[in-house]
């Protein structure tokens, strides 16, 4: 029988293949893994022709219709979670490609979340390379998190675990979103405040959101400008979420004390972008997701993905 061709996407570390078991399915397949992100949506096109299979990691690569309708040997799209706003599910239905999803462990954002306010405030990543540069001993005064109020936006599952890891930092935690009650923040542990005076009284503020039209742009110069002068915000959901624009505007007036930021309107982020010459921002390169025991769930559930869909009987069907 003829083998399907496989393609594994944007596998940046290279490490696709070891993280779960293909024995599997290693006979049935072709598999190339691209470790480079495919740029804009004609190399895409053109990189994938001939795949029946192609294994996305998150939303690094973008599968609307365009592209969807211009891979005709397309027939199973997978996605690594259950959840993906770059593929056109109902383009690829309409294409008879079967979208799937997989399973996920843990809540890796969180601790990035955390780790962002940390280099904010203590320094520690700063101070590390100052060391081993031959600077004699400390420049930095740090702010300790204990005491200080942080404002949770989206109080899901990453807010809720975010918020308490803050309330265990001895921080009060206030949280807002569009259909959050003061009940729900109660079973939370913490204190439901409406947007304004969530953006006002906070000291740090942590944006936990789904990227929606709803969300998009939800945080602007409006609700930047009620921040303290000394205040800092982390994303670690969707780039989109706060206006950039208003976002740089704000850091370069220092109108606020710095941004935490593991996402971006644009990924990877242009190496000219001008935060990456900001003193007041720390950058991550979208490390939420990116954990040993994640990619472990992500690829074993891949490799059952395609073992199902092989014998006929699809699984974690998306839409």
């Amino acid at each position: 029988m003829p083998r399907h061709r496989c393609a594994i996407l944007d596998d940046y570390q290279n490490v696709a293949l070891q993280s779960a078991d293909w024995s599997k399915i290693a006979g049935d397949l072709d598999i190339k893994v691209f470790s480079q992100q495919i740029a804009g949506q004609d190399a895409v096109i053109k990189a994938l022709q001939g795949f029946e299979i192609i294994c996305a990691m998150r939303e690094r690569t973008a599968f609307p219709r365009d592209v969807i309708e211009k891979l005709p040997d397309l027939r199973l799209l997978i996605t690594t979670g259950m959840r993906n706003a770059s593929i056109d599910v109902s383009a690829a239905k309409a294409r008879n490609v079967v979208v799937c999803g997989t399973p996920a462990v843990g809540n890796p954002t969180s601790g990035i979340a955390i780790g962002l306010m940390l280099e904010l405030t203590r320094r520690i990543g700063y101070e590390n390379a100052r060391m081993k540069a031959g600077v004699s001993w400390q420049s930095t005064i740090g702010l300790d998190l204990e005491g200080l109020t942080l404002g949770v936006v989206g109080l899901g599952k990453l807010g809720t675990r975010t918020a308490r890891i803050a309330l265990a930092f001895g921080m009060k935690v206030i949280a807002w979103s569009q259909n959050l009650s003061p009940e729900k923040c109660k079973e939370a542990g913490v204190d439901y405040a409406p947007k304004d005076e969530l953006f006002r009284q906070s000291d740090i503020i942590t944006v936990h959101l789904i990227l929606s039209p709803r969300t998009r742009g939800l945080i602007g110069a409006n609700e930047l400008g009620l921040m303290k002068s000394t205040a800092y915000i982390i994303n670690t959901s969707r780039g989109p979420i706060i206006e950039e624009p208003a976002l740089l505007t704000a850091l370069r007036e220092r109108k606020i004390a710095g941004a935490g930021l593991d996402v971006f309107d644009v990924e990877p982020l242009p190496t000219d972008h001008p935060l990456r010459k900001m003193d007041n921002v720390v950058l991550t390169p979208h490390l939420g997701y990116v954990a040993i025991q994640n990619y472990r769930a992500y690829f074993a559930g891949v490799v059952d993905d395609i073992r199902a869909f092989l014998e006929g009987k699809p699984v974690r069907v998306l839409g």
